[in-house]
């Protein structure tokens, strides 16, 4: 049976700072990380997709978790396709781009440059590695990314380039998950080991995919992006920002103690990013999971 680990994603969002869930005399990032790490295993970095991580940012986070705390993170948006804002690359790279000041796509830019990009992504992120800390480098594809064999391609070549780092993907186009589609996206993940990131968020939009529940790899994740109606708003935080209710969780528990059966860690990742939704949806589904016969739920590591 797979261990089961339940976390957030994210743990300095603005509105959780607001809403109280921090005790009052939590007030450095330092703090923060310690106090969430104390109560959940797992926690998703979101804030490498918006900037090109540091390494001495993730040697400090490797420092400030207990052992057996671990680390998924988004992979930065240039290397999955979404547009990108010049000044979220370092100044030394921002410097051969010139004077333009549009959104940036990889397939606009010199090789050379690209190359200079992955490669400062996953040196960053070795110090998780290297402390027992790292999880997988979640590549969420945009809607603009439909099956074919061009995206299979570019799926593998991230792989290649992000080793040592294990990957996961997560897919916002409806192809890869139609009926007739399902099988040779599961197939072709499986047959390459690399995770599917199996999702619950609202359903007939564009984007959506469904809630399918699969094993690809020894190390599965399920994202939890809520079921807001406004899914389709500008605001992160209108999109986001949905309470599960109990009954919801408890209708997942027995997939999820499923999927933690065929892999050998799974991990559970609550993205409804709104004030303290998150965190308490995700200490109301690590309970009821614990409370399960057949599931194996990793509860937080005891302080360092």
């Amino acid at each position: 049976m797979g261990e089961i680990l339940v976390g957030t994603a994210s743990w300095t969002d603005r509105t959780l700072l607001r809403s109280g869930w921090y005790p009052p005399d939590v007030t450095t990032p330092e703090e923060r990380l310690r106090y969430y790490a104390g109560r959940f295993p797992v926690v998703e970095v979101d804030a490498t997709y918006y900037a090109l991580p540091a390494e001495g940012t993730a040697r400090l986070w490797a420092e400030r978790t207990p052992p057996g705390f671990v680390f998924d993170v988004k992979a930065f948006s240039l290397l999955t396709g979404h547009p990108t804002r010049p000044r979220a690359l370092p100044a030394d790279l921002r410097a051969s781009l010139g004077e333009g000041e549009g959104n940036l796509y990889v397939q606009d830019l010199d090789p050379a440059l690209v190359e200079r990009v992955w490669e400062r992504f996953v040196s960053a992120l070795l110090p998780l590695r290297e402390a027992g800390r790292f999880g997988a480098v979640l590549f969420q594809f945009p809607r603009w990314f439909p099956i074919g064999g061009r995206a299979k391609r570019y799926i593998l070549e991230c792989g290649r380039r992000c080793g040592p780092l294990p990957i996961s993907v997560e897919f916002r186009n409806r192809t890869w998950m139609t009926e007739e589609n399902r099988a040779e996206t599961l197939d072709f993940l499986r047959s390459y080991a690399i995770p599917y990131v199996c999702v619950d968020m609202p359903q007939g939009h564009p984007c959506s995919i469904p809630p399918v529940v699969a094993a690809t790899a020894d190390l599965e994740i399920v994202r939890f992006h809520g079921r807001s109606d406004k899914w389709t708003s500008h605001d992160i935080h209108e999109r986001f920002g949905y309470l599960y209710s109990p009954e919801e969780l408890e209708e997942w528990a027995p997939r999820l103690c499923e999927l933690g059966r065929e892999a050998s860690t799974t991990h559970v990742l609550m993205n409804n990013c709104y004030r303290d939704h998150a965190q308490t949806n995700a200490r109301q589904l690590a309970g009821i999971l614990a409370a399960m016969r057949d599931c194996a739920v990793r509860p937080a590591p005891a302080s360092g």
